[in-house]
């Protein structure tokens, strides 16, 4: 799942919207749960009303806080988005965007995401 956003909106903006927007979470037998048990995210998440949203859904926060903790801490689970990110990058198209409209650059992000995936099944076969 992704969104896209103009470079001058902060990210937390479409916070609720991304957590709205998850899949349902499946894994154990019976019927799938509707949220995760928790979020992890780093400092530029940590406003009360991205807590409050978290709160209001029945999810665990795990969100560094501003001048108390470091983003260190988040470890493992920040290395998936910042090598996803990497991946993405590869594609010069999305590194930096030229194209004006949205739908067609919301087709190229979806066929880069498609490539990933085929590239990690591949790996596993």
């Amino acid at each position: 799942m992704f969104c896209v956003t103009g470079a001058n909106r902060h990210d937390s903006v479409v916070f609720e919207q991304l957590v709205d927007a998850l899949p349902l979470v499946r894994g154990k037998r019976g019927r799938p749960l509707r949220w995760p048990a928790k979020l992890h995210a780093d400092k530029g998440y940590d406003y009360p009303r991205c807590r409050a949203h978290l709160k209001r859904r029945g999810i665990k926060d795990r969100i560094a806080r501003k001048g108390i903790e470091r983003s260190d801490r988040l470890g493992r689970h920040r290395w998936v988005v910042e090598r996803t990110h990497a991946w993405l990058a590869a594609f010069g198209k999305l590194r930096i965007r030229f194209e004006r409209r949205i739908d067609i650059h919301l087709a190229l992000l979806s066929l880069a995401c498609c490539v990933i995936c085929v590239r990690t099944l591949h790996a596993f076969c």
